[in-house]
Protein backbone atom coordinates (compact mmCIF):
# COMPACT_ATOMS: atom_id res chain seq x y z
CA UNK A 1 0.00 0.00 0.00
CA UNK A 2 1.42 3.54 -0.77
CA UNK A 3 -0.29 7.11 -1.03
CA UNK A 4 -1.46 8.57 -4.36
CA UNK A 5 2.09 10.55 -5.52
CA UNK A 6 1.39 14.16 -6.43
CA UNK A 7 1.94 15.55 -10.01
CA UNK A 8 1.78 18.49 -11.32
CA UNK A 9 0.66 18.75 -14.97
CA UNK A 10 1.13 22.12 -16.85
CA UNK A 11 -0.23 22.56 -19.97
CA UNK A 12 -2.67 25.18 -21.46
CA UNK A 13 -4.31 22.54 -23.64
CA UNK A 14 -7.44 21.60 -21.75
CA UNK A 15 -8.34 18.62 -23.49
CA UNK A 16 -4.68 17.25 -23.19
CA UNK A 17 -4.71 18.33 -19.71
CA UNK A 18 -8.16 16.90 -18.73
CA UNK A 19 -7.14 13.20 -20.65
CA UNK A 20 -3.87 13.58 -18.26
CA UNK A 21 -5.21 13.83 -15.28
CA UNK A 22 -8.14 11.33 -15.88
CA UNK A 23 -5.48 8.59 -16.64
CA UNK A 24 -3.30 9.74 -13.89
CA UNK A 25 -6.07 9.16 -10.84
CA UNK A 26 -6.84 5.35 -12.41
CA UNK A 27 -6.00 3.09 -9.67
CA UNK A 28 -5.21 5.53 -7.02
CA UNK A 29 -1.13 5.52 -8.02
CA UNK A 30 -1.48 9.06 -8.50
CA UNK A 31 -2.71 12.45 -7.26
CA UNK A 32 -2.29 15.43 -10.47
CA UNK A 33 -2.82 18.66 -9.67
CA UNK A 34 -3.28 20.97 -13.08
CA UNK A 35 -1.90 24.04 -13.84
CA UNK A 36 -2.84 26.20 -17.44
CA UNK A 37 0.00 28.42 -17.63
CA UNK A 38 3.74 28.93 -15.74
CA UNK A 39 2.52 31.66 -13.55
CA UNK A 40 -0.33 29.32 -11.89
CA UNK A 41 2.48 26.48 -11.85
CA UNK A 42 4.66 29.01 -10.01
CA UNK A 43 1.66 30.06 -7.61
CA UNK A 44 1.72 26.21 -6.51
CA UNK A 45 5.19 25.92 -5.67
CA UNK A 46 5.31 29.34 -4.13
CA UNK A 47 2.90 28.38 -1.66
CA UNK A 48 5.10 25.56 -0.52
CA UNK A 49 2.97 22.36 -2.89
CA UNK A 50 5.10 19.16 -2.84
CA UNK A 51 5.33 17.13 -6.66
CA UNK A 52 6.87 14.29 -7.02
CA UNK A 53 7.22 14.70 -10.49
CA UNK A 54 5.95 17.51 -13.06
CA UNK A 55 4.64 16.82 -17.14
CA UNK A 56 5.67 20.09 -18.43
CA UNK A 57 4.29 21.61 -21.69
CA UNK A 58 6.89 23.54 -23.44
CA UNK A 59 4.70 26.41 -25.50
CA UNK A 60 2.55 27.74 -22.70
CA UNK A 61 0.75 31.46 -22.82
CA UNK A 62 2.84 33.34 -20.48
CA UNK A 63 6.48 31.34 -21.39
CA UNK A 64 8.72 28.64 -22.53
CA UNK A 65 9.05 25.21 -20.63
CA UNK A 66 12.25 24.83 -21.02
CA UNK A 67 13.24 28.18 -19.43
CA UNK A 68 10.74 27.85 -16.23
CA UNK A 69 12.35 23.92 -16.33
CA UNK A 70 16.29 25.36 -16.20
CA UNK A 71 14.70 27.91 -13.42
CA UNK A 72 13.83 25.07 -11.19
CA UNK A 73 16.95 23.22 -11.10
CA UNK A 74 18.49 26.46 -10.30
CA UNK A 75 16.52 26.50 -7.25
CA UNK A 76 17.33 22.62 -6.56
CA UNK A 77 14.35 21.01 -7.10
CA UNK A 78 15.55 18.09 -8.45
CA UNK A 79 12.29 16.54 -9.45
CA UNK A 80 11.74 14.56 -12.18
CA UNK A 81 10.50 16.81 -15.13
CA UNK A 82 9.15 15.34 -18.76
CA UNK A 83 8.67 17.81 -21.21
CA UNK A 84 5.50 17.99 -23.89
CA UNK A 85 5.66 19.31 -26.79
CA UNK A 86 4.60 19.48 -30.37
CA UNK A 87 8.14 19.49 -31.95
CA UNK A 88 9.97 16.31 -32.07
CA UNK A 89 12.92 18.44 -33.79
CA UNK A 90 16.53 17.66 -32.51
CA UNK A 91 17.47 20.70 -31.50
CA UNK A 92 14.25 21.16 -29.41
CA UNK A 93 15.08 18.17 -27.77
CA UNK A 94 18.63 18.73 -26.92
CA UNK A 95 17.33 22.29 -25.51
CA UNK A 96 14.91 20.97 -22.70
CA UNK A 97 17.35 18.23 -22.04
CA UNK A 98 19.88 20.74 -21.88
CA UNK A 99 17.55 22.79 -19.40
CA UNK A 100 17.51 19.88 -16.90
CA UNK A 101 14.54 17.61 -18.21
CA UNK A 102 14.87 14.57 -17.70
CA UNK A 103 13.13 13.57 -20.47
CA UNK A 104 11.27 14.50 -23.84
CA UNK A 105 7.63 13.71 -25.32
CA UNK A 106 6.40 14.73 -28.64
CA UNK A 107 2.77 15.10 -29.10
CA UNK A 108 0.55 13.32 -29.94
CA UNK A 109 2.15 10.67 -27.43
CA UNK A 110 0.41 7.54 -26.51
CA UNK A 111 -0.83 7.49 -22.73
CA UNK A 112 0.97 4.00 -21.84
CA UNK A 113 3.99 5.43 -23.04
CA UNK A 114 4.23 8.69 -20.46
CA UNK A 115 2.93 6.58 -17.41
CA UNK A 116 5.57 4.07 -18.15
CA UNK A 117 8.57 6.44 -18.71
CA UNK A 118 6.97 8.80 -15.70
CA UNK A 119 6.99 5.56 -13.03
CA UNK A 120 10.36 4.72 -14.50
CA UNK A 121 11.72 7.99 -13.88
CA UNK A 122 10.42 8.11 -10.08
CA UNK A 123 11.83 4.86 -9.92
CA UNK A 124 15.05 6.49 -10.51
CA UNK A 125 15.11 9.27 -8.65
CA UNK A 126 13.81 7.81 -5.29
CA UNK A 127 17.15 5.84 -5.41
CA UNK A 128 19.66 8.29 -6.58
CA UNK A 129 21.45 10.76 -4.46
CA UNK A 130 19.76 13.90 -5.40
CA UNK A 131 16.51 12.73 -4.15
CA UNK A 132 15.77 15.00 -0.96
CA UNK A 133 13.06 15.93 1.26
CA UNK A 134 12.70 18.98 3.31
CA UNK A 135 11.58 17.97 7.06
CA UNK A 136 11.45 20.13 9.58
CA UNK A 137 14.94 21.83 9.91
CA UNK A 138 16.36 18.58 8.09
CA UNK A 139 16.76 17.74 4.39
CA UNK A 140 16.12 13.71 4.00
CA UNK A 141 17.69 11.42 1.87
CA UNK A 142 16.00 8.26 1.86
CA UNK A 143 18.56 6.83 -0.99
CA UNK A 144 21.19 6.67 2.43
CA UNK A 145 18.87 7.03 5.19
CA UNK A 146 20.34 10.05 6.37
CA UNK A 147 19.12 13.74 7.44
CA UNK A 148 21.24 16.43 7.20
CA UNK A 149 20.59 19.60 9.46
CA UNK A 150 21.60 23.00 8.55
CA UNK A 151 25.63 22.45 9.78
CA UNK A 152 25.68 19.73 7.90
CA UNK A 153 25.59 17.62 11.00
CA UNK A 154 24.34 13.99 9.25
CA UNK A 155 21.73 12.03 11.46
CA UNK A 156 21.26 7.86 10.31
CA UNK A 157 18.51 6.62 10.08
CA UNK A 158 17.37 2.80 10.23
CA UNK A 159 15.60 1.17 7.19
CA UNK A 160 12.55 1.19 9.02
CA UNK A 161 12.61 5.02 10.26
CA UNK A 162 13.29 6.17 6.92
CA UNK A 163 10.39 4.39 5.75
CA UNK A 164 8.39 6.09 8.44
CA UNK A 165 9.23 9.57 7.57
CA UNK A 166 9.13 8.89 3.79
CA UNK A 167 5.82 7.75 3.66
CA UNK A 168 4.43 10.73 6.36
CA UNK A 169 5.70 12.83 3.63
CA UNK A 170 4.29 11.52 1.32
CA UNK A 171 0.91 11.56 2.60
CA UNK A 172 0.76 15.08 3.59
CA UNK A 173 -1.87 14.35 5.96
CA UNK A 174 -2.47 12.45 9.38
CA UNK A 175 -2.05 8.10 8.60
CA UNK A 176 -3.86 5.97 11.28
CA UNK A 177 -0.92 3.77 13.05
CA UNK A 178 -2.54 0.31 11.47
CA UNK A 179 -1.70 1.99 7.67
CA UNK A 180 1.46 2.34 8.84
CA UNK A 181 2.22 -0.83 10.47
CA UNK A 182 0.77 -2.07 7.02
CA UNK A 183 3.34 -0.29 4.56
CA UNK A 184 6.48 -0.43 6.90
CA UNK A 185 6.48 -3.93 8.20
CA UNK A 186 3.60 -5.52 5.47
CA UNK A 187 1.27 -8.36 6.80
CA UNK A 188 3.02 -9.80 9.74
CA UNK A 189 0.83 -10.98 12.79
CA UNK A 190 3.64 -10.70 15.06
CA UNK A 191 3.83 -6.88 14.22
CA UNK A 192 1.44 -4.75 17.07
CA UNK A 193 1.30 -1.27 17.46
CA UNK A 194 3.44 -1.23 20.15
CA UNK A 195 6.22 -1.79 17.53
CA UNK A 196 5.62 1.29 15.90
CA UNK A 197 4.92 3.69 18.64
CA UNK A 198 8.85 2.26 20.03
CA UNK A 199 10.05 3.14 16.29
CA UNK A 200 8.45 6.57 16.26
CA UNK A 201 9.72 7.24 19.96
CA UNK A 202 13.45 6.70 19.03
CA UNK A 203 12.89 8.83 16.02
CA UNK A 204 11.89 11.55 17.75
CA UNK A 205 14.85 11.19 19.65
CA UNK A 206 16.89 11.81 16.75
CA UNK A 207 14.94 14.46 15.44
CA UNK A 208 13.21 16.41 17.98
CA UNK A 209 14.99 19.69 20.05
CA UNK A 210 12.49 18.27 22.65
CA UNK A 211 10.93 14.65 22.17
CA UNK A 212 8.58 15.30 25.03
CA UNK A 213 7.13 18.16 23.32
CA UNK A 214 7.33 17.05 19.66
CA UNK A 215 7.06 19.49 16.49
CA UNK A 216 8.22 17.32 13.55
CA UNK A 217 6.64 14.42 14.20
CA UNK A 218 3.01 14.67 15.51
CA UNK A 219 0.92 12.51 17.29
CA UNK A 220 -2.97 13.02 15.86
CA UNK A 221 -5.93 10.85 16.64
CA UNK A 222 -5.25 7.42 15.56
CA UNK A 223 -1.94 7.87 13.70
CA UNK A 224 0.73 10.09 12.63
CA UNK A 225 1.61 13.48 10.72
CA UNK A 226 4.68 15.44 9.87
CA UNK A 227 4.34 18.92 11.04
CA UNK A 228 3.69 21.30 7.11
Amino acid sequence: MSSPRPILVVDDDDALRGALLEQLVLNGEFAPEEASSLAEAEAKLSNGARYDALLLDISLPDGDGRDFCRDLRERGIKAPVIMLTASSEEADVVRGLDAGANDYLAKPFRLNELLARLRAHLRSFETSEDAEIKIGPYNFRPSTRQLLDAKGTKIRLTDKEAAILKYLYRAAKAVPRQTLLEVVWGYNQAVTTHTLETHVYRLRQKIEADPQNSRILLTDGGGYRLSP
